[in-house]
């Protein structure tokens, strides 16, 4: 009979399965369970010989118009020498983005990226990216997809634009590992969105109040551990990571130098100044001078992993509305600019690898530079009115 919605609804289900061929495309034909269940099929041989015969839809779901056209285009594909099912099965095996993250996190930044970088991408990954193209397979993610997923954190600009950068970078990683064809990254040619660049710097006042908090009675709440950290912050201008995972073994206090083993730019030497190894001194003969960690966490055997809570404690008893953790790192170079250091000096005490990167400095280092080019010009104006 030629399968239509009256037809289908006709066919009585039986002890066994039952199967109904439409008297118009042959080999297409309708399955039904002796529950009742109606599933579309086709039937066809390969050029080899091989039967197959796959499943087009259920009925309701899919209408006999629907699963007829499909059965159409199924056979076309059989007479050029396609297989519809076997190319389907493989669809199926196909890899998903959630695939592709579990072996981009293995193979790529398991080896290549340092820890922080490796959260960084598993939180992006898990935040932003599974949940709206995680199932997708890799082969089929389009350039619309990943632009509505770059649009859907557009609150937060930074963000948005990391995630898109992973992105791109993990279909790179596809390609070359042949999960897609070449040249077919869809995260390519979408615009990122403007960064604000922000860098605040404390200037003395709050500085002087900020150090003024750290020595007070109002912190008594805060762990000493915290309050140490913040200090060393200040005093070093070291990243925040890089102070919080700080162990004894790396201090040298006869040379007076810290050795970190790695930091964002590879190993890099510390010098300490006087004032830094006072504190350490200091927390050194403290009950847990025993313990491995110098920023130790709550129960002494590992570090602090997180400032966040109090240092808010600390910057609104200082009326630092807004000021972050890092702010405290363009700070100690601003100090360090207003003091005359040249820029190749700051960029040493940073840790920076390339000039560029303490460029930003630039227009502080000039401060001193104008006001010694004042106190000149004073000093000729006083003689030549003598």
């Amino acid at each position: 009979m030629k399968l239509t919605v009256r037809s289908i609804e006709g066919i009585q289900p039986a002890a066994k399965d039952v199967v109904v061929w439409d008297n118009e495309i042959a080999g297409f034909g309708l399955k039904v369970t002796p529950a009742g269940k109606r599933t579309f099929l086709l039937f066809y041989r390969t050029r080899d010989g091989q039967q197959r015969k796959p499943s087009i839809g259920s009925w309701p779901a899919v209408r006999p118009e629907a699963a007829r056209a499909t059965a159409r285009q199924w056979l076309s594909e059989v007479a050029k020498g396609s297989d519809p099912s076997a190319l389907r099965q493989e669809g199926r095996a196909a890899p998903t983005i959630h695939d592709l993250c579990e072996r981009y996190m293995l193979e790529h930044a398991g080896i290549r990226k340092k820890d922080s970088s490796i959260r960084n991408d598993r939180r992006l990954i898990d935040s932003h990216i599974l949940p709206a193209i995680g199932s997708k397979k890799v082969a089929a993610v389009t350039r619309a997809h990943v632009s509505a997923l770059h649009h859907s954190i557009s609150s937060t600009p930074y963000e948005a634009n990391r995630c898109l950068a992973l992105l791109s970078k993990m279909f790179s990683l596809a390609e070359r590992w042949g999960l897609r064809p070449d040249h077919s990254n869809p995260a390519k040619n979408i615009d990122r969105y403007r960064e604000e660049k922000r860098e605040r710097f404390l200037t003395s006042d709050e500085v002087m109040r900020l150090w003024g908090v750290l020595h007070s009675p109002d912190v008594q709440a805060v762990p000493t551990s915290a309050i140490a950290a913040i200090k060393l912050l200040m005093l070093t201008g070291r990243r925040l990571g890089e102070v919080l995972a700080l162990e004894w073994a790396w201090i040298n206090f006869n040379s007076k130098m810290l050795s970190l083993p790695d930091t964002k730019t590879g190993a890099f030497k510390v010098p300490l100044g006087d004032e830094t190894l006072a504190l350490l001194t200091e927390l050194k003969a403290s009950p847990a001078a025993d313990a491995v960690y110098v920023i130790p966490g709550r129960s002494g055997s590992k570090p602090l992993v997180n400032l966040q809570k109090p240092w808010r404690k600390i910057r609104d008893l200082a009326a630092l509305d807004e000021v972050r953790l890092h702010d405290l790192r363009h700070t100690y170079a601003s100090v360090a600019a207003s003091l005359g250091l040249s820029l190749p000096m700051i960029g040493k005490l940073l840790g920076h690898t390339q000039a560029a990167t303490t460029a930003r400095y630039a227009h502080l280092a000039d401060d001193p530079v104008k006001l010694a080019a004042n106190l000149v010009g004073g000093a000729f104006v006083k003689m030549t009115s003598q």
